[in-house]
């Protein structure tokens, strides 16, 4: 818990530097570019379909006619984007996280690894290759996880659940591999996975929580045809912000954590050659402030 909390409070700050917040603008204006142009191509086909779909569904149509009587006839007018919205920000969320992964996930590790661990050897044990394979590979599972998860979204308290569980095991999976491709090695990957898959799950969760609310902005830009311009590019900023906190929460974590492994390592060949001098303080170096200047927030 006090890495958990330690690693994050650290993440916060560090999303304050103009250092961060400038990288977040490259994969914004990429993920802007992608979002827009596939909506003036596809947007109103896709809100054909869905109309088209509904129209011939009988359940639609009694709840329809039910609305009707209750006055609420206008509602659906407003449910066929809200559909489409709610379909298409799943894969937004996805395409952005792995733009930060790929674009902003790297610099920001290196970032932290400079001012906190410059000592932490790098074993280099996942090479770019392996990052975008395992970053495709974990997308797709989560995809199909959403897909088949979509009929279980009717039951009222699974939608507010079953998509930030997929969401932040596909943010664990990702960002914890990336936190570690440069700095451990396999085995000390795999180790660090273990020891701490629950913490790292809880991590993701809480991003994907996080990473749930400019959905509401999504959702606006349809209610609002006016401000849609405006309030989807925000929406996608906000999420380059979640994924850079992210980004840096899993660095923070992930490399404290392979300190504590290495010093851990280190304290047991010491204890089995009978060298006591040559002993360890774990805890000391896993809390231990950032190096020469310490962790301070930006003025």
């Amino acid at each position: 818990m006090n890495l958990f909390l330690d690693s994050f409070w650290r993440a916060v700050a560090y999303c304050m530097r103009p250092r961060v917040i400038a990288l977040s603008f490259f994969p914004l204006l990429l993920m802007v570019a992608l979002a827009l142009g596939l909506g003036y191509l596809y947007w109103d086909s896709a809100l054909d379909f869905v109309r088209r779909a509904l129209e011939a569904s009988s359940v639609a149509n009694s709840v329809w006619a039910w609305l009707q009587s209750v006055g609420a006839g206008s509602l659906k007018m407003v449910l066929t984007p809200l559909i489409v919205i709610f379909a298409v920000t799943p894969v937004i969320v996805m395409l952005s996280l792995l733009t930060v992964a790929v674009l902003m996930t790297p610099a920001l590790t290196l970032l932290v690894a400079e001012r906190r661990f410059p000592q932490l050897e790098r074993k280099r044990g996942g090479s770019m290759l392996a990052s975008v394979l395992w970053s495709l590979g974990s997308t797709l599972l989560a995809l199909i996880a959403m897909l088949i998860s979509v009929p279980l979204w009717l039951v009222p308290p699974l939608i507010l659940v079953l998509p930030p569980l997929i969401w932040g095991w596909l943010t664990y999976r990702v960002m914890a591999f990336d936190a570690l491709a440069e700095h451990a090695s396999k085995e000390e990957r795999h180790e660090i996975f273990r020891r701490h898959r629950s913490w790292l799950l809880a991590m993701g969760v809480f991003c994907g929580l996080i990473g749930a609310a400019p959905s509401l902005l999504w959702a606006s830009g349809a209610l609002f045809a006016a401000a849609f311009v405006i309030l989807v590019p925000m929406a996608i900023w906000i999420y380059m912000l979640v994924f850079a906190l992210s980004s840096l929460w899993f660095a923070h974590y992930c490399l404290a954590a392979l300190q504590t492994l290495r010093a851990e390592q280190a304290a047991a060949v010491s204890a089995a050659s009978g060298d006591p001098a040559a002993a360890i303080d774990v805890q000391a170096i896993t809390l231990s402030d950032d190096t020469n200047n310490g962790l301070q927030l930006p003025r």
